[in-house]
């Protein structure tokens, strides 16, 4: 693929994210484990905020310590939703959540260059984020441990593919990789001006 044709690859990407940026987070009220397993999917923030995880996982971390990406985030996740069913207030949550994005895409892009503990850091405070918003979604009387199970799982197989990917990059030439997280970052920049 021609660096033409991947930066027209580039920009349709981000377009399409600004069309397709609506948010996971309607306030609909999530009741049990499909839904928290359909929720994560259900927004471009997550979807691309999750796979980055795992591709800068792939990327960046020692080859014993690639899960360790993914761990912090689902821990950090959970404590996100725990906040938020904990009545916690935080403010501009959507807005974070779309920061998190561009943010996520510049660690992506940093890969190696960055030290681990502050990709980790930041991976980390970007899944707070992503936790507060799906806890928020949890309807009234309905079950915590179900919704959080599923979506705890449905970020594993997105940390998951993310990985995949990751490992099939690094075959790749490195302008790829950046490419990659241009596009997530800049579709994190779309995401964020439409929710300021």
């Amino acid at each position: 693929m021609s660096k033409s044709i991947s930066l027209r690859f580039a920009l349709t990407s981000m377009l399409l994210a600004a069309a397709t940026a609506s948010q996971a987070h309607t306030g609909h009220g999530a009741h049990g484990l499909a839904e928290g397993l359909a929720h994560p999917f259900l927004g471009l923030d997550h979807v691309l905020a999750m796979v980055a995880v795992g591709l800068w996982s792939a990327i960046a971390l020692p080859v014993g310590r690639r899960l360790v990406g993914p761990g912090v985030f689902l821990a950090t996740l959970l404590i996100g939703a725990l906040l938020s069913w904990g009545g916690v207030a935080v403010p501009a949550v959507e807005s974070s959540v779309a920061a998190s994005v561009m943010l996520l895409g510049v660690v992506l892009f940093a890969g190696r260059h960055l030290p681990a503990s502050l990709g980790l850091a930041l991976t980390g405070a970007a899944a707070l984020f992503h936790g507060y918003a799906h806890g928020s979604e949890l309807a009234v009387g309905a079950s915590a441990v179900a919704y959080a199970a599923g979506f705890m799982g449905a970020t594993m197989l997105l940390h998951g593919a993310g990985l995949a990917a990751g490992f099939g990059l690094q075959r790749l030439p490195g302008w790829v990789t950046r490419l990659a997280a241009s596009v997530v970052s800049g579709a994190g920049v779309v995401m964020l001006a439409a929710r300021l």
